[in-house]
């Protein structure tokens, strides 16, 4: 099985085969995307130090048996990393910089993909 690094370094990989790799989307999601990794291997060793249930004591010694509040935190993180990595793959199929059918460059979408707009061409005008 793979490591979270190597995992990481894959889609890195893919999103540099793509062009989106300096992407402002691409790269916000993915950092994002890295903090819920950390958070669930976090989590994930809190369950595995705690077990599954805890007890809570109540002020008369009463003891009541309880799933470990981690595991739902855990499972709301795995989701949300879900959709992370769904954003993720959109990311880098919508704004594919590689996409030769592309005649003119939207100066926004190369913004966002990392270019700079100091070319200002103005090819557009209308100066006839």
């Amino acid at each position: 099985m793979a490591t979270l690094t190597e995992q990481a370094e894959k889609i890195l990989e893919i999103a540099e085969a793509a062009g989106v790799q300096s992407n402002f989307f691409f790269k916000t999601t993915f950092r994002r995307y890295q903090v819920q990794l950390n958070n669930l291997t976090a989590l994930e060793k809190a369950i595995n130090e705690y077990g599954t249930t805890i007890k809570k004591v109540y002020v008369k010694g009463r003891e009541n048996l309880y799933v470990n509040p981690a595991i739902g935190e855990y499972n709301k993180t795995a989701e949300a990393a879900n959709r992370t990595v769904s954003t993720l793959i959109k990311i880098i199929r919508t704004f594919n910089v590689g996409d030769e059918n592309d005649e003119i460059e939207d100066p926004l979408l190369k913004i966002i993909n990392g270019g700079d707009d100091d070319d200002n061409d103005d090819s557009d005008s209308d100066d006839e």
